[in-house]
């Protein structure tokens, strides 16, 4: 598309539909989410819960906090917004105007932070995990090297994370679902080849090597749109000064998502490095429902929705966020509730070989239970925090961010001692529940939606999932009895005989969800050549 001319708003470039755009990013997610199995399961063979990993993951929060409070903030709720309407309203030219002044300042903090934190690594680390320490000194002095090594990625994931941004905000999908790939492929190679001569220096130092490439794939689209960078140190122009405005309480609202997670870190090193390994690597197999879900569908609406606001189309909005959530809630659920009957044979095919044990797979498979709780409401908040971030509004969701932060901090000190990464797991998915009903009701109030056809459909949903849950319960105390196969056979048998009883008793109750996609395939079959 040409640029317009200054003052010209050009036509923001539409997308050929929803589905579309939520197939491509679907395409990013999934491809990464299943690299990212790989990923795991070559970290897992390779350490196990050993005392190195819990290094690994305790050095990666700190990096993942810079990226995620800085460029996932500004992308994620404030810039979209903002370019859109700028390229509507006032023309390309103005648009790149904002994203230089964004990139420049966003680059500029993130490296400013990243050099704080190299520097006070070694007080950041046990203050983040003090059960390190139980596990021998040179753990801990491993998680500071691991640490500032990783420092590098934040950088080059600000500068990603902003052309993540630009792209979706132009309707570009594709390569912004490319990237985390190539950057699970990144961390594979250091898993699998770099980690033998290196250890788990060499893992990290696939990290760094992935976040490079997450940028660089995605240059060729910043190409096609005629971007040219120009450092902008803006920070008067209006425009930037309304992305800080929307981008502050988000900042705050990530970082209370990322304290959830160092929550969990916190109280499992008290319990040993084994159980901070593995609630991390529970974390991950209950996480995949909803990154293939929730996230996905969520991701590619939102600039829909804020073209929507910016044509101040409360209805089309309205209409948007039902039948995204409407769709996402009819996929997680029977998600969650396969996940948490099969979370044995799930982890035990996902993880179980190498250094990663027999007693590995059972403590994090007990955590994937619980986990699974929480996956429902998480998917939830992931459409109607960007309900409110379309609105403008970044303050209520952050609120509620906090409240979960604050209630899943007071559940896990009361459950730790008791029932060990189980209980903070447990504690994850109440927490959840509570932010995602309180949002899900100052939305409806907001925007006037019908929560009562949204319960009905939700009903429906869970009806269906419950007979799919009976059917596996079942079938499963048959294929015991009669001792079939390996958890891989029992696992695919058992998942795709409830994702049918799932989809037969959709179709019984006559369910959009199913139904229309039924329809639309018959139709392309009916218009296919031949």
């Amino acid at each position: 598309m040409a640029d317009a001319a200054p003052g010209q708003a050009a036509p923001f470039q539409r997308p050929s539909g929803l589905l579309i755009a939520a197939a491509i990013v679907a395409f990013g997610f999934i491809g990464s989410r299943l690299l990212g199995v790989v990923r795991t399961a070559a970290i897992a063979e390779q350490f196990g819960s050993s005392p190195d990993i819990a290094a690994y993951r305790v050095a990666f929060l700190v990096p993942d906090l810079i990226f995620q409070v800085l460029a996932g903030a500004t992308l994620g709720s404030a810039f979209i917004p903002v370019f859109a309407r700028l390229y509507r309203r006032d023309g390309s030219e103005r648009a790149w105007q904002l994203a230089s002044s964004a990139l420049t300042l966003v680059t500029a903090a993130t490296a400013v932070l990243c050099v704080l934190a190299f520097i006070f690594a070694p007080l950041l680390v046990p203050a983040l995990a003090p059960g390190l320490s139980g596990d021998g000194a040179d753990v801990e002095s491993k998680a500071v090297s691991l640490t500032r090594l990783m420092l590098l990625s934040p950088f080059f994931f600000a500068i990603s994370g902003m052309v993540t941004g630009i792209l979706n905000a132009r309707q570009q999908f594709f390569l912004p679902a490319l990237a985390p790939m190539v950057y699970n492929i990144a961390i594979i190679f250091g898993a699998v080849v770099l980690a033998e001569p290196w250890g788990v220096e060499g893992l990290a130092a696939g990290v760094v090597v992935g976040a490079a490439l997450h940028l660089a794939v995605q240059v060729p689209g910043l190409v096609r749109e005629r971007f040219h960078f120009r450092l902008r140190w803006d920070w008067r122009d209006e425009a930037v000064r309304e992305v800080g405005r929307l981008m502050g309480p988000r900042v705050l609202g990530l970082a209370a998502v990322q304290l959830n997670l160092f929550v969990t870190v916190f109280f499992a090193s008290k319990i040993g490095s084994a159980a901070l390994a593995n609630v991390t690597y529970a974390f991950f197999v209950a996480q995949l429902p909803l990154a293939l879900f929730g996230m996905a569908l969520s991701t590619a609406a939102f600039p829909r929705l804020a073209d929507m606001v910016a044509e101040e189309d409360m209805a089309g909005l309205v209409a948007t966020v039902s039948r995204v959530l409407r769709f996402i809630l009819f996929l997680t659920i029977p998600a969650a509730v396969g996940l948490a009957l099969l979370r044995e044979p799930v982890t035990e095919v996902l993880l179980e070989r190498g250094a990663f044990t027999s007693a590995d797979t059972a403590m994090t498979a007990a955590a994937v239970g619980w986990y699974c709780l929480g996956i429902i409401p998480q998917a939830g908040v992931e459409i109607h925090s960007r309900g409110f971030y379309a609105l403008g509004d970044t303050r209520t969701p952050v609120i509620l961010t906090g409240l979960n932060l604050l209630a899943n901090g007071v559940l896990s000190a009361l459950l730790w001692k008791e029932f060990g990464i189980e209980g903070l797991a447990f504690s994850v998915g109440v927490a959840s529940w509570v932010e995602w009903l309180l949002l899900y009701h100052l939305y409806a109030r907001r925007t006037g939606a019908d929560t009562r056809e949204e319960l009905q459909f939700t009903s429906a949903y869970a009806l269906c999932a419950g007979a799919m849950a009976l059917f596996v319960a079942v079938a499963w105390g048959f294929l015991d009895v009669g001792g079939a196969g390996n958890s891989l056979t029992t696992g695919v048998a058992l998942a795709g005989g409830g994702a049918a009883v799932y989809a037969g008793t959709s179709l019984l109750l006559n369910i959009p969800e199913i139904t229309d996609v039924l329809a639309r395939l018959r139709r392309v079959r009916r218009e296919a050549p031949g």
